[in-house]
């Protein structure tokens, strides 16, 4: 590949109409660069769960994607509320989303774990008050 490739997103907090697009672009994209589906698949998920964590919780943020040929950086921003218990949040099923969200499908306390499980590496900096920075990324 070369030269490594970046992408950036804008999310927009509680818009679950376009959660997710952010996502679906960067999967089309990494098809177009012919890379394999194993690696494809694990980035759409983490993303897509990073993506909704942001719009359910910290009203949207910034996604960055680096594509290089070690593998996929995804570094998630936002200026939300923060995470006051990491580990808490790490457990699958706990959530802190409101009833009206879970009641749309989402907030079932399974974004973190998701995203650490479909990456291999994953790193959460949180300030409460301040917002969350998570970087993912998944090898090549």
């Amino acid at each position: 590949m070369g030269e490594a490739l970046t992408f950036r997103y804008t999310i927009d907090g509680d818009d679950f109409t376009r959660a997710g697009e952010a996502s679906s672009s960067v999967k089309n994209k990494l098809k177009q660069l012919g890379l394999d589906s194993d690696v494809i698949r694990k980035v759409a998920i983490a993303m897509y769960e990073g993506e909704i964590n942001m719009v359910i919780h910290a009203d949207g943020g910034e996604i960055t994607v680096t594509v290089a040929d070690s593998g996929i950086t995804m570094v998630l921003a936002d200026t939300g509320p923060g995470i006051p218990d990491v580990g808490q949040a790490m457990q699958e099923g706990w959530s802190t989303a409101r009833a009206e969200v879970r009641s749309l499908g989402f907030g079932a306390g399974m974004g973190l774990p998701n995203m650490k499980k479909y990456t291999d590496e994953m790193q959460i900096d949180t300030v409460i008050g301040k917002g969350t920075t998570i970087t993912m990324k998944v090898y090549i």
